[in-house]
């Protein structure tokens, strides 16, 4: 055993395969930015020639269990999520999963979602010694007081830190996320940034034809929200900044692309926008190219892949800086930042640039030139990197070593 372990040492690092076990409670084809972002993961590490074993809720009847080369797939029962019932909450499993690993055990677990599933895998690693590590993808935090449950946000945030902190490493997107959430008693955390396809999201898909559609000619604005039509998102300062830049611009259009709770009520009170639906694949790059402003007031993300999918589109992009704003976006450069949670200061931000075409035009060339350096590949390499420290046990002393020298 021991000669084993020399010689598995000794390997190029591109020979040495994993085992990794992945545990979420979303994934497509359920459509978010977490399951996008996990399904791009995994599709990288089985290019690198690791095998993945998926556990996640079953999304329906009809969901059955995948298999492929390196590939297994186990699934779960689950449960809809209140108000969100395209989600699926997966059920507490935590002696499966220990026979499970027992039988077949992974190199690591690497935990998606803090629901019951995920808090059961953590269990179940932690009892059989199984390196883990965890992603911070969604501030539940932060979206309770959206749902009328602000008063267990505190609660839901000492549940998160000690979720986190059990696991060897904590995988978020961004440097100010770490930096916040290492202010709050998180430990060992690591960032790994998130990549945009550009071959997917480009200009060259804008479509006079879908702008038709949306009765508009080829020099009007059209500004453009992609994202769940749903309380955490702040929708109604994406509607007092289309109000304030059609009062500058009367022709400016506003286009929302995606689907939720609040979208009956908007229809109602807005007949004048369009409501595009659920848009996926070509049909979204489509979209995102044929519009010329984006509007992203959310102040609930941990990263928002629709911030760098605009910017790969080529869209003067209005955002707060914050998250992927924050860490791609400077101001008056490639895209238009507001000071966080500064409502007015999103709105004349976004009239600033509906009233200037040749401002538009430019910030929508920097931004195509941004995404063009945001590769998947490295974020691949950043991440298997992450998973390898937390393997060989050095995830956490790193992240003393990097306490000590702040």
């Amino acid at each position: 055993m021991e000669s084993e372990q020399i010689i598995f040492q000794q390997l190029p690092a591109a020979r040495r395969s994993m085992r990794v076990a992945v545990v979420t409670e979303t994934y497509p084809p359920e459509i978010n930015g977490v399951a996008i972002t996990i399904h791009r993961m995994i599709e990288g590490l089985r290019a690198r020639n690791h095998e993945i074993q998926l556990i996640r809720p079953r999304q329906s009847r009809n969901d059955f269990a995948a298999a492929g080369p390196r590939f297994e797939e186990v699934l779960r029962k689950g449960m809809s999520i209140p108000r969100s019932e395209n989600l699926k909450m997966g059920l507490p499993a935590k002696q499966a999963l220990i026979r499970l690993w027992s039988l077949n055990r992974p190199d690591i677990v690497h935990i998606v979602t803090e629901g019951p599933l995920g808090f059961s895998a953590l269990a179940a690693a932690l009892k059989l010694r199984i390196p883990c590590s965890s992603d911070f993808h969604t501030n539940f935090h932060s979206y309770s007081r959206h749902y009328g449950i602000g008063w267990l946000r505190k609660p839901i945030s000492g549940y998160l830190r000690r979720f986190h902190n059990k696991s060897q490493a904590t995988i978020v997107p961004t440097a100010s996320m770490r930096d916040g959430l290492d202010g709050h008693g998180y430990l060992n955390l690591r960032v790994v940034p998130r990549g945009v396809d550009t071959g997917l999201f480009t200009p060259r898909r804008r479509s006079n034809v879908l702008r038709n559609q949306w009765g508009v000619t080829p020099e009007q604005p059209v500004a453009l929200y992609v994202g769940r039509l749903a309380p955490e998102k702040n929708l109604p300062v994406v509607i007092k900044a289309y109000d304030a830049m059609r009062n500058a611009v009367p022709d400016t259009r506003l286009v929302l692309v995606g689907d939720g709770p609040e979208r009956p009520a908007l229809e109602a009170r807005h007949p004048d926008v369009v409501f595009a639906g659920m848009q996926t694949g070509e049909a979204l790059a489509e979209h995102y190219a044929s519009a010329d402003i984006f509007l992203f007031p959310s102040t609930t993300e941990t990263f928002g892949n629709v911030t760098v999918e605009a910017l790969a589109s080529g869209l003067a992009v209005c955002a707060y800086d914050y998250a992927a704003a924050a860490e791609y976006i400077r101001d008056g450069k490639n895209g238009l930042l507001a000071p966080f949670d500064k409502t007015q200061d999103f709105i004349n931000i976004a009239v600033r640039v509906a009233t200037n075409a040749s401002r538009r035009n430019a910030l929508g060339t920097a931004a195509r030139a941004t995404a063009e350096k945001i590769d998947w590949e490295v974020v691949h390499d950043i991440f298997e990197a992450a998973l390898r420290e937390v393997i060989s046990g050095r995830a956490h002393t790193n992240a003393i070593e990097n306490r000590l020298s702040a």
